[in-house]
């Protein structure tokens, strides 16, 4: 039996990426799961793979309609829900402050905080009561960004920094009913892709980073695959293994806090 026997769950952006493996991991341990994801391919894709165990919603995360959509349709086919995972998000490569343009500046910050941060927002705002009628819980992905700088540009850094104070939050005033946390990944190979206003919609993140480059600031020394971040979810979202945990951030940064992120890794090679 799993860890998550008879437990729903509901997944931002689980198309692909860490979302996918984490549609695939609480799947094996004995969850089903709903999926509110942009991409209608992706959402046929979802439905073709997992016929009994996902339902797959197309819509946006920063549309209070399509996130209380998403809620309904799993609650309608699951009977209840106990977690929900705000996972979707956008990346800036990097962008830096001096490097945007003016002009772009104001929609950029727009478009990526309305994703990165209201989408959070609006989908626990929609996950709120079925999670207050099961006692269950909420789960942010956050990014070593949350925590220190140099992991992305100032849009997306500052939209991580926020949505530690949106966990923290939620945990005060959710309690005791709902339990909310974040795991905060290392860099990964995934379909991220950066906002439309500073023409990074069709980049993905390991077009402007290598698996080499981010594996040579990891202390770990290895480059992580979407599912080597699965555990943490399982953890938080297990209420066997998880009465305790509200309100905390795990770092699962290969390391890298321990550091800083602009120095080369030191230690054996063994």
């Amino acid at each position: 039996m799993g860890a998550l026997e008879g437990q729903v769950a509901l997944i931002t952006g689980g198309g692909s990426g860490l979302g996918r493996a984490l549609v695939e991991r609480f799947i094996a341990e004995g969850a089903r799961v709903g999926v509110l994801e942009r991409s209608a391919e992706k959402v046929a894709q979802l439905a073709a793979d997992f016929p009994q165990q996902v339902v797959a919603v197309t819509g946006d995360v920063r549309s209070m309609a399509d996130n209380d959509t998403a809620v309904g349709e799993t609650v309608a086919r699951f009977g209840r829900l106990d977690c929900f995972i705000g996972n979707a998000a956008v990346w800036d490569h990097g962008a830096s402050l001096l490097d945007i343009p003016s002009e772009r500046l104001p929609d950029a910050f727009d478009e990526l905080f309305a994703i990165n941060v209201k989408g959070y927002l609006l989908g626990a705002k929609a996950a709120a009561p079925a999670l207050v009628k099961s006692e269950g819980s909420l789960i942010f992905t956050l990014s070593n960004s949350a925590f220190y700088p140099g992991g992305g540009g100032p849009l997306y850094t500052a939209s991580k920094h926020a949505a530690v104070g949106l966990v923290r939050q939620l945990a005060y005033e959710l309690a005791p009913k709902v339990r909310v946390n974040a795991v905060a990944p290392s860099g990964m190979a995934s379909d991220l892709r950066g906002p439309q206003a500073l023409g990074q919609q069709d980049t993905r993140i390991m077009d402007s980073r290598s698996p080499d480059a981010i594996r040579a600031i990891l202390p770990l020394q290895f480059f992580p695959e979407p599912k080597d971040f699965t555990g943490p979810y399982v953890l938080l979202a297990a209420r066997g293994d998880n009465r305790t945990l509200s309100g905390v951030m795990i770092n699962a940064d290969c390391g890298l806090g321990i550091r800083g992120i602009r120095h080369v890794a030191g230690g054996l090679n063994l």
